[in-house]
């Protein structure tokens, strides 16, 4: 049986430790908390800070940076990132490659098409289609 967490160097020469989430196997940093029916796939990176509720699902290679809040049954696609401080509502989807800027808020039940960049400090709401809704 291995190790159950990783110890990996930032840019600053601190070594941060990682544990492996039971579901999917992604890294979870210390200080992060995730519940426990949350499914973080291997390759997912979710940072200290971070707020994941029940049912999220966080694609593989997916990188959830520093004080995100991701509320219950929203979904990170693969390779998405997803900016410091930012709030993903409960049921919104984050496409493949997507990414959201540092405190930016994607409305409940959102969709964020694959490859769209949402900008630092943006609000969005989007319908089920992802078509943008009047602010």
């Amino acid at each position: 049986m291995g190790k159950n967490y990783v110890d990996i160097e930032n840019d600053h020469g601190e070594t941060l430790r990682y544990r492996k989430h039971a579901n999917g196997r992604g890294l979870i940093a210390h200080g992060a908390k995730v519940h426990p029916t949350a499914i973080v796939e291997s390759g997912a990176y979710v940072e200290p800070g971070v707020r994941i509720a029940a049912n999220v699902h966080v694609g593989r290679g997916a990188w959830v940076e520093s004080d995100v809040v991701i509320g219950p049954e929203a979904e990170i696609a693969p390779q998405a990132h997803i900016g410091p401080g930012a709030a993903i509502g409960a049921g919104a989807k984050i496409g493949i490659r997507a990414h959201v800027g540092n405190g930016a808020r994607v409305e409940v039940g959102s969709l964020i098409r694959d490859d769209e960049s949402i900008g630092a400090g943006e609000t969005v709401a989007t319908d089920r289609r992802g078509l943008h809704l009047a602010a």
